[in-house]
């Protein structure tokens, strides 16, 4: 469904800049003058293309801004919710383990070993491992 949508959206895209090109220029800012050459005659008078294309390109801004709408709101659907408030704290009470009671959480070590650890003169991190008796 996304897909289709982000496929409409970018031909939808695609038309509103051409539209918008192909509109005549009310300024004259490089001295053109108004779209920038003789007007011979065309298909459409220049009244009814400028109504047309002013026309074209409020449908395409419409759609264009409903396609991009639909593609927000199905990004969000994607994705989901959450909060801060779901997660497990740190300082907070424990999580609950499956059981039901709250689960065990190992004590934290002073220092990790890290540089600021040796700068501070912090204490070394304890084993991760068991700890094994050396033999000599």
């Amino acid at each position: 469904m996304t897909t289709v949508i982000l496929v409409i959206h970018l031909m939808i895209a695609a038309a509103l800049v051409a539209v918008v090109l192909l509109q005549k220029s009310e300024g004259g800012a490089l001295g053109i003058g108004g779209g920038g050459g003789g007007g011979g005659g065309g298909l459409l008078s220049g009244r009814g293309t400028a109504n047309l294309l002013t026309r074209a390109t409020a449908i395409l801004a419409a759609a264009f801004f409903t396609t991009s709408i639909m593609l927000t709101i199905l990004a969000q659907r994607a994705i989901a919710p959450s909060s801060i408030f779901d997660r497990p704290s740190a300082a907070g009470t424990p999580a609950a383990g499956t059981d039901g009671k709250p689960a065990e959480t190992p004590a934290a070590p002073v220092g990790r070993g890290g540089v600021l650890d040796r700068i501070q003169g912090g204490a070394p991190a304890a084993p991760t491992g068991p700890v094994v008796p050396q033999t000599r």
